[in-house]
């Protein structure tokens, strides 16, 4: 390579500077913006990221991804004027923000319980839905609770409310803590013998016990009071407040009800 003299990298200099300059503004700029002003990591695109499948608030039906938080994030996504485009990711990468904070989506909408540990790295929506605990079992095995599993296997979703819930309990109850990836791998463990039980949302538990009702059954409820949430990045109060107002919205006029009716064959009940 040739080299330049001194005058020819002053005169060079002012050129290199507005370069920078414009590769500066470029890293800051956002990809996308809604109509309403609220920044998105995509163009024209809501992008919200789950964890495939939690039946029936998400999974696959013939190639396409719907249930009950799919559409709630349908009605953000007619606010924002955009179009709600789905990430199949691992739940620990929601719940800890990461796959917010590096933009690989702009909500996580994954039938996620709201507390304090993961306030701390995530901000919430107000609560969209109420759930418990409960014990899933093989019909007719006699176990009718946690006193039933001493000696056993209790299978349990990594990273889920429920996997704390029997960490809490198994040096007392004296059971074996089981870890699965997804929630359709602990059910099938259930149904199956691999573990005793599995412990889960009351939710999707039930809705697993009505496609299998001779197979499995649902035992016990326990009162742990979980509400789910919408999560974006830490400060994202924009984007927050507009699910907020979706939500609020849908309530008012009947269409939250709807939606739930749909997939769980029932109004909510009324506090």
């Amino acid at each position: 390579m040739a080299r330049r003299t001194r005058h020819q990298v002053l005169a060079l200099l002012p050129a290199l500077a507005v370069a920078v300059g414009v590769a500066g503004c470029a890293e800051s700029v956002k990809p996308g913006t809604s109509s309403g002003g609220v920044a998105l990591v995509k163009e024209g695109v809501l992008t919200a990221c789950t964890h495939l499948p939690y039946k029936p608030f998400q999974y696959d039906e013939g190639g396409s991804t719907v249930g009950f938080d799919v559409d709630l994030m349908d009605l953000v996504a007619k606010e924002l004027g955009v179009r709600q485009e789905i990430v199949d990711t691992p739940f620990e990468g929601i719940q800890t923000g990461t796959d917010l904070n590096t933009g690989k989506c702009d909500v996580g909408a994954a039938a996620i319980t709201i507390n304090e540990t993961r306030k701390k790295v995530v901000d919430f929506s107000d609560p969209y839905f109420d759930a418990q605990q409960a014990l899933l079992v093989r019909k007719g095995s006699g176990i009718r609770s946690l006193d039933d599993l001493r000696g056993r296997k209790v299978g349990v979703q990594l990273a889920t409310t429920g996997e704390e819930y029997a960490n809490r309990n198994k040096d007392a109850k004296g059971f074996q803590v089981v870890q699965f990836e997804d929630l359709a791998l602990m059910e099938t463990a259930v149904q199956t013998g691999q573990v005793d039980a599995g412990i889960n949302d009351n939710g999707v538990l039930y809705d697993y016990v009505k496609a299998n009702p001779d197979k499995v059954e649902v035992t016990a409820e326990f009162e742990t009071g979980d509400q789910y949430g919408v999560v974006v990045k830490k400060g994202n109060d924009a984007l927050r407040e507009k699910v907020n107002e979706v939500l609020r919205k849908a309530r008012e006029s009947g269409e939250y009800d709807r939606i739930y009716e749909k997939w769980f064959g029932k109004r909510p009940s009324k506090k």
